[in-house]
C-alpha cells in the first residue's frame, strides 16, 4: 500500500523520545502542583514532534516533473508551533488582585516542551535530551545550589501584599515602623479612607523566602494599633 512506503520506524522512535522528554517536563510541573501537568506536557511534546515530522516528510512527498516543480520549506509547519503555542502559555499566566504575576515559569516550560518536540521531530535527539537536562538543572538544581551559597535568598525574595485597618491617622507612621521591625522591606504604601472613618493601609513588602505567610501574619497581628489584617502573596 502507498502509505506503507512512507512508514519509517524512525518516526515512532522520534515520537517515543519526545513522549519521554515531555514526561520529564510534565512530571516536574506536576510535582509542584502547577497548571502544566503530565497530560498537557505530553500532548504538547508529542504533537509538536508529530507536526514537525509531517512538515518535513510532506515537503518531499509531492511529485515533481520538468513542467511542475513543487518546493516546500521542510520546517514551515513546525515554525508555526512556536508562535501558536503562545495561547497555552498565556492561559497559565495569572495576575492576582495584588498585581503580582504568577505562572511565568510554567508558561516558559510549555514553550520549552514544544521546542523539545520540534527538536526531536527534526532528528536532533542529543540536543533535545541535553535541552531537557539543562531545563531540569535550571529549574530544580540551580536554585538549591545558589541557596546553599547564600545568593538565592537575596535574589529570590518574594513580594507580599499586606492590608491593615487602622482607626487613627496618627498611627500610620508607627505601624509602618513596627512592620519594618519584623524584617520586612516596605516598597509601596497606599492609604485609603473608609466610610466608617477608619483607614486602610496597603503595603507591598519584600521578604526572604525563609519567612512564611504564617510567620508574617503572627508578627503583624502583635502590633496593637491594628484591628484587622489581610496578607496575600
Amino acid at each position: 500500500m502507498e502509505w506503507a512506503k512512507t512508514f519509517d520506524e524512525g518516526m515512532l522512535l522520534k515520537l517515543f523520545i519526545s513522549a519521554i522528554l515531555g514526561l520529564a517536563i510534565g512530571l516536574e510541573r506536576q510535582l509542584k502542583r502547577k497548571p502544566l501537568g503530565l497530560k498537557t506536557s505530553l500532548v504538547i511534546s508529542i504533537i509538536s514532534c508529530l507536526l514537525t515530522i509531517v512538515s518535513i516528510q510532506s515537503s518531499y512527498s509531492f511529485p515533481s516533473s520538468d513542467l511542475i516543480k513543487i518546493q516546500m520549506d521542510p520546517l514551515r509547519l513546525a515554525a508555526q508551533i512556536v508562535s501558536g503555542i503562545g495561547f497555552l502559555g498565556a492561559g497559565v499566566i495569572l495576575r492576582k488582585e495584588d498585581d503580582t504575576i504568577t505562572g511565568l515559569t510554567t508558561a516558559a516550560m510549555i514553550w520549552g516542551a514544544a521546542g523539545i518536540g520540534i527538536a526531536t521531530g527534526a532528528g536532533f535527539y542529543i540536543e533535545a535530551v541535553a535541552g531537557v537536562i539543562l531545563l531540569m538543572i535550571s529549574v530544580e538544581l540551580l536554585p538549591i545550589f545558589l541557596n546553599k551559597l547564600g545568593f538565592w535568598r537575596k535574589v529570590h525574595a518574594k513580594e507580599i501584599s499586606i492590608k491593615l485597618n487602622l482607626k487613627y491617622r496618627e498611627e500610620i507612621g508607627e505601624v509602618i515602623s513596627e512592620v519594618k521591625k519584623q524584617g520586612l522591606r516596605v516598597d509601596h504604601v497606599h492609604i485609603r479612607d473608609l466610610e466608617d472613618c477608619s483607614l486602610l493601609l496597603e503595603l507591598k513588602v519584600t521578604v526572604l523566602n525563609k519567612h512564611t505567610i504564617y510567620d508574617i501574619y503572627r508578627g503583624i497581628t502583635e502590633i496593637n494599633k491594628i484591628y484587622r489584617t489581610e496578607i496575600s502573596g
